[in-house]
């Protein structure tokens, strides 16, 4: 039996255009749409019709950096991959690619397995993974292509966190030469955990203690440095990059001049760097330690070039980063040494609507917002046009969003697992209303109507930007 779902009478937004159109779906997949007036759409019948008169139906958003269950400082991120994709249904995002960890000494693969084990049958909307890459030898370089063959297309490394992550120049070359080769895509967190453990060193040591030393001991010239550093060693390797959660000027600044020579060199921000700031890690009483994440906020006036790089395209994506930590139980382990601070904020559930939030406050196009939330995630990481787009053939992964609601946002109405919210308080315009994952509401008029379990596994193709 097959199931048709119509929506009818929205402003159909994608990357490429605004139009207004009645969509339908079959099962899981869009399998046409119209002009809202035209007598073929007339003609369509449907089991469920949906009504988007006044609302904007938009993509399903793709979150490509979520640490759901993840190993940190001792202890694990608050949301499960359950509780994590329930949120992220929420705000109106329908995929996200998560990440596995190898762990240093095992295989590549038993990292994989493990996160397939903590994902299987728990999630709510649709999941893909990154490889954490923390041992690069020969044992892992081969691996690499097994997994790009299987759908896993692109590895992380850090430059950050010596002694849990970090690799050395070499082991970066390495791996970037096995990328070029294979097809798969490097994802760097650009940091000199180097010289940063040096900074953090002398300041515990000077007994600048409290959460904000953590943001002025990671210095921006720290990430441009090594945001330089892996541009000129993916120039080497003969292999693209893309950098993570971009924070600083100066950072955007090396990728620009990187694209401007024409080098696939790509870049991400996050919304916690277009919205907060370094005024949120000095707040009193250690409530800093809410905002402490790395890379750190930085001054508010970053902001302005990182909004600058979104338009022109030198940053191509918003993610999260979405790794929480509570407050009480988790960020208090700091307490006395901000270096102790489990490193992460929540998002999952946030980014759709503060998006649009800068579309209202004319940071973005509306086409801009789908752009950066859909479908350049969905093109940079293989899924494209399966997920990113609404197209005949695509899933039928839709949100009903009505852009003119006004919520605030708290820790007391969100469904992240976590004991507060990193924009409690602030008061946006637009809010989802309805989800379709695969076609099936999971979210009905702000009713949650999903379950663990309908969310599936996508293998990815390799990056789209490259061929």
């Amino acid at each position: 039996m097959t199931t048709r779902t119509l929506i009818r009478g929205g402003l159909v937004v994608t990357a490429a255009e605004e139009t207004r159109a009645d969509v339908l779906i079959e099962d899981e997949k869009i399998v046409a749409l119209a002009a809202s007036d035209s007598a073929y759409a007339a003609g369509w019948t449907a089991d469920r019709t949906i009504d988007a008169t006044g609302k904007y139906v938009i993509p399903g958003g793709i979150d490509a950096h979520t640490h759901m269950d993840f190993p940190f400082g001792g202890t694990f991120s608050a949301d499960s991959f359950e509780t994590g994709t329930r949120a992220a249904a929420w705000g109106g995002t329908t995929t996200i690619v998560d990440f596995a960890v190898q762990t240093r000494g095992q295989a590549l693969r038993e990292g994989l397995d493990l996160w397939h084990a903590k994902s299987d049958a728990q999630c709510a909307v649709d999941y893909a993974f990154h490889m954490i890459l923390s041992d690069v030898n020969e044992s892992t370089l081969k691996e690499m292509d097994l997994l790009v063959g299987e759908g896993v297309t692109s590895f992380k490394l850090f430059m950050a966190y010596p002694g849990v992550f970090y690799s050395d120049d070499g082991q970066i070359l390495r791996a970037m030469q096995r990328s070029a080769g294979n097809g798969g895509l490097i994802m760097m967190h650009a940091e000199n955990g180097i010289a940063i453990d040096v900074l953090v060193e002398q300041a515990l040591a000077e007994g600048r203690t409290d959460p904000r030393y953590h943001g002025e001991v990671r210095k921006t010239l720290l990430e441009a440095e090594a945001t330089h550093r892996a541009i000129q060693l993916a120039r080497v390797a003969g292999a693209p990059l893309y950098i993570v959660h971009v924070s600083a000027e100066e950072a955007v600044g090396e990728l620009t001049l990187a694209r401007d020579k024409g080098l696939p060199v790509f870049g991400e921000t996050c919304p916690q760097y277009l919205f907060l700031s370094t005024d949120n890690l000095a707040e009193p009483d250690f409530e800093g330690a809410k905002y402490v994440c790395s890379t750190p906020l930085r001054p508010r006036e970053h902001q302005e070039s990182l909004w600058r790089g979104l338009r022109g395209d030198d940053l191509q994506v918003v993610s999260t980063d979405h790794c929480p930590f509570c407050f009480t139980g988790q960020k208090d382990l700091g307490r006395g040494d901000f270096s102790k601070i489990p490193n992460g904020m929540p998002g999952v559930e946030n980014r759709m609507d503060l998006l649009h939030q800068a579309v209202v406050d004319g940071h973005i196009s509306r086409r801009r917002w789908i752009d950066i939330a859909c479908a350049a995630p969905a093109r940079m990481f293989g899924l494209y046009p399966k997920k990113g787009t609404i197209a005949p053939g695509a899933d039928a992964d839709i949100v009903i969003f009505d852009p003119h609601a006004e919520q605030t946002i708290s820790a007391e109405t969100h469904h992240m697992n976590v004991d507060y919210s990193a924009y409690e308080g602030k008061r946006i315009t637009g809010r989802v209303e309805t989800v379709l994952s695969r076609g099936t509401a999971v979210l009905d008029q702000r009713q949650f109507t999903g379950r663990a379990g309908h969310g599936r596994y996508v293998p990815r193709g390799t990056c789209q930007y490259l061929s």
